[in-house]
């Protein structure tokens, strides 16, 4: 055994919540290390390299895996297990997938893993890998129900979501390199296989993990000139995403590889990700199709978490941990939360039953901003919360939060990207954002970011005033010119006359 191949001894965990962890994905086209920081329920990846191995693309043809794909997948195997070596994660997953399940010499590229790089794989069982891509997709967006479908080189993984959790889940063999022929044979064939399981896993609404959808995705966003280019939680209803699988499915080679982003192994098998959706809606009789960024390899993580902690929101957890300060006040994002709620508590929801948490994921990102220049802190804050790689939210609630973060440091009305905001909020929500952020720049600035001082001032809306008080003794420390000003921006978004109360 070389140097390169002693097994990798993961490091205690870390004090507290905050701990490293990776994931070796090794699937049927892709191999990948993810090297996660993990910040309570807040997953950040801080490494990612991918190697488009192509480990099934001779599965179809031979039941074997591609000599060229072995070499290549242990190449980057024995690296990455020395970026683990030398970075020292506290958790290490590894996971193979269709490929290596169910290649005949699938057992040997894992002693061959386990020889020359030092690295134990993991081979999940076709339910297990359902399972995890499921676990994943709800570790990105806790309310997600319907069906998680996970579209890989060699397989496609369909799994019931609900209220409970991941449900029954089944392994096709529909990937692209489990599939040769003709486009009209091969579309028959996945739509076969689909319709024998159609009465499981129909559902209204499709969750969809893996690069050829996300690919898929990007390429619809383009034809329909969408402006915010993040993929996860992306909507398409059943029309736009019939239609865009039906014209990237029919689409020249040589038109694909002529589309900026896209590389020439996802141009290969990109048309059969299309066949593979559209046989999809209309054999599951799906009504909207919801990209998740979050697939097996979060659903690994995710399961790993202490029960109480998978509870906990992850939009809320993440806004806190983006926006945490090094010497600040731990507990200003929720006292300004609880601050704020009795006068957007009283207000006409405009995100309904999402109304408390989107305002308590302002108020935690109250910081975001502290080390960055005044004179660029709105604009700055503005485009980091609109494209953070925070789960929980849509891209609707992007917009809502990215305007409050930016009303947080500025008054005017001016805030990046109209066109992007006017495009996902209606003016209401464009309003309540504003005001939302406002007040917690008046909370930040009443308190000087203290907690403790928010205590002695009560905020509240009565008889269309916006009474700001203070409590018995505390007037003239608070309620100086700047705190007035800001708490007068406030009122003016609210419609309500201001009323300052000194004791």
């Amino acid at each position: 055994m070389s140097a390169l191949a002693a097994p990798f001894k993961p490091r205690p965990a870390l004090s507290g919540e905050s701990r490293d962890a990776a994931v070796i994905d090794v699937g049927s086209n892709s191999v990948r290390l993810v090297i996660y920081r993990l910040e309570g329920r807040a997953i950040w990846t801080v490494f990612n390299e991918k190697v488009l191995a192509g480990l099934g693309s001779d599965l179809g043809d031979t039941g074997r895996l591609s000599p060229r794909g072995v070499q290549t997948a242990l190449a980057a195997l024995r690296r990455f297990s020395a970026l683990l070596g030398a970075i020292k994660p506290a958790e290490v997953f590894t996971a193979a997938t269709a490929a290596v399940r169910d290649a005949s010499d699938g057992a040997d590229f894992v002693r061959r893993v386990q020889a020359e790089a030092g690295l134990t794989l993991r081979v999940l069982s076709g339910a297990e890998e359902a399972h995890y891509a499921a676990l994943g997709v709800l570790a990105g967006a806790p309310d997600a129900q319907g069906v998680v479908g996970d579209l890989g080189g060699a397989s496609l993984e369909l799994t019931q979501l609900d209220e409970l959790g991941p449900g029954k889940g089944v392994s096709l063999p529909l990937g692209p390199f489990s599939m040769r022929g003709k486009e009209s044979d091969i579309r028959k064939a996945v739509g076969a296989q689909i319709g024998a399981v159609a009465h499981t896993f129909k559902a209204d609404a499709f969750h969809a993990v893996g690069g050829g959808w996300r690919n898929l995705a990007l390429l619809h966003m383009r034809m329909c000139d969408y402006p915010l280019h993040v993929v996860h939680q992306y909507e398409m209803g059943r029309r736009e995403a019939l239609d865009a699988a039906r014209v990237i499915a029919r689409l020249p080679k040589g038109s694909l590889e002529g589309i900026p982003g896209l590389s020439k192994k996802r141009v290969e098998t990109l048309p059969h990700a299309a066949i593979v959706m559209e046989q999809l809606i209309e054999r599951l009789d799906l009504q909207k199709v919801v990209l998740s960024a979050y697939g097996l390899r979060e659903g690994l993580l995710f399961e790993a978490m202490p029960p109480g902690l998978r509870m906990r929101d992850p939009l809320l957890e993440g806004c806190a941990a983006l926006a945490t300060r090094q010497g600040g006040d731990d507990g200003l994002g929720a006292a300004l939360d609880d601050w704020l709620a009795p006068v957007f508590g009283a207000l006409k929801p405009v995100f309904g039953e999402r109304e408390d948490v989107l305002r308590g994921a302002a108020c935690r990102m109250a910081d975001l901003g502290a080390r960055l220049h005044p004179d660029h802190r709105a604009d700055l804050a503005f485009e980091q919360v609109l494209r953070a790689p925070i789960g929980g939210q849509t891209h609707a609630e992007r917009a809502f939060l990215a305007v409050a973060a930016f009303a947080r440091h500025a008054s005017s009305a001016n805030f990046p990207e109209p066109a992007t905001v006017a495009r996902l909020l209606g003016s209401d929500r464009v309003r309540r954002a504003r005001a939302l952020g406002a007040g917690v720049r008046l909370g930040c600035d009443l308190s000087g970011r203290s907690a403790a001082l928010l205590e002695h001032a009560h905020l509240e809306a009565r008889d269309g005033r916006l009474v700001l008080a203070t409590a018995h003794g505390w007037g003239d420390m608070l309620l100086g010119e700047q705190t007035e000003k800001r708490a007068q921006t406030l009122a003016g978004l609210l419609g309500l006359t201001l009323e300052l109360v000194r004791k």
